[in-house]
C-alpha cells in the first residue's frame, strides 16, 4: 500500500488555497505516470502515483474537477503518441501532462535528438487545442542503475526545454530534484519511484504549475551503512527478480503493459462522495 506517513512532519500546516483555472486534467505516459512503484489497492488500477496525487490536490478547490489517466506501463514514445494523444484531446482537457521517451532511451539505439523531434509534433498537437501542457524531463541518474544513460538523458532534457519553449509548455524539472539520488526515493526494482519519490515529484509538479497545495517536503531517515556482502546479496536478488525478467521480455518482444488498459480512461472526480479528503 502507498504509505508516506512515516515521513510526515509531526505538525501539519493545513490545506492552503489551491485555487487554479483547470477543471479537466488528462495524464499521458508510461509506467511513471501510471504510478508503478506506488501501490495502493484502493486506487483504480492498484497504483496511486504522482499524477493521482497532483489530481487530488487540484480537485480540492474545484468541485467540478475531473481527472483521467491514459498512461500504460512499458509504452514507447510512438506508442504513447499513437494510442493516447487523440483520445486525450477527445476528452477536452484544459490541463495535460505527458512524460514519454524514457523507455526508448534505455534501449540500445535510443536517440535523444530523434525522440525529442517526435515528441515535438505531439506537443504541438496537444497545445493546439488550448490546454496547458506539462512536459517532464528525466532525473539525474548519476547514482542509480541507469547511470550509464546520464549523458543521453541530459541531451534529451535540453531538447525538451526547446520543445517546451516552442509550444509555451511547462517543464516539470525532475533533473533539479537532487533528493532523487537517494535510494529511498526509488522502488525495489530500481527503475520506478517509491511512494516517497512519487510524493516528491507531485510536489514539484504543483510548484511548477504555481498552485498552492498541502504536500509537505518529506525527509527520510538516512539509510544504514551496508557491508560489501549485504550490497552484493541485494544486487544479486535485484538481478534475479527484476533485471533478468526485463531482459527476457525484450528478447521475447513482450511488454509489461501487454493486456493492460488505462486505469482512468474517462474523466471523473478524484474523491468519491463522502470520502475524507
Amino acid at each position: 500500500m502507498s504509505d508516506t506517513s512515516q515521513f510526515l512532519p509531526a505538525q501539519h500546516s493545513g490545506r492552503p488555497d489551491t485555487g487554479h483555472p483547470w477543471t479537466r486534467y488528462v495524464a499521458l505516459g508510461d509506467s511513471f505516470t501510471e504510478g508503478i512503484g506506488d501501490p495502493e489497492p484502493a486506487s483504480p488500477g492498484g497504483h496511486r502515483g504522482w499524477a493521482d496525487r497532483v489530481a487530488e490536490e487540484l480537485s480540492i478547490a474545484r468541485p467540478d474537477f475531473a481527472y483521467a489517466n491514459l498512461a500504460i506501463r512499458g509504452r514507447l514514445l510512438q506508442q504513447i503518441i499513437d494510442e493516447q494523444v487523440e483520445p486525450c484531446l477527445a476528452l477536452n482537457p484544459d490541463l495535460v501532462t505527458i512524460s514519454a521517451g524514457g523507455n526508448d532511451l534505455i534501449r540500445p539505439g535510443g536517440d535523444p535528438d530523434a525522440l525529442a523531434a517526435t515528441l515535438d509534433d505531439a506537443v504541438a498537437r496537444l497545445a493546439s487545442e488550448g490546454a496547458t501542457v506539462v512536459l517532464f524531463n528525466g532525473p539525474d541518474t548519476v547514482s542509480t542503475v541507469l547511470s550509464p544513460l546520464r549523458g543521453k538523458v541530459a541531451i534529451y532534457n535540453e531538447n525538451l526545454r526547446t520543445v517546451a519553449a516552442r509550444h509555451d509548455a511547462v517543464i516539470a524539472d525532475m533533473w533539479s530534484l537532487r533528493q532523487l539520488a537517494g535510494s529511498q526515493y526509488w522502488d525495489e526494482d530500481r527503475l520506478h519511484f517509491s511512494p516517497l519519490g512519487h510524493h516528491t515529484i507531485a510536489t514539484m509538479v504543483l510548484d511548477a504549475l504555481n498552485v498552492g497545495h498541502s504536500l509537505e517536503p518529506l525527509s527520510p531517515k538516512p539509510m544504514p551503512e551496508k557491508s560489501w556482502r549485504e550490497a552484493r546479496s541485494e544486487d544479486l536478488l535485484w538481478a534475479r527478480e527484476h533485471l533478468f525478467p526485463w531482459v527476457l521480455r525484450r528478447l521475447r518482444h513482450q511488454s509489461s503493459g501487454d493486456g493492460i488498459a488505462p486505469k482512468r480512461p474517462v474523466p471523473g472526480p478524484v474523491f468519491v462522495p463522502g470520502q475524507d479528503v
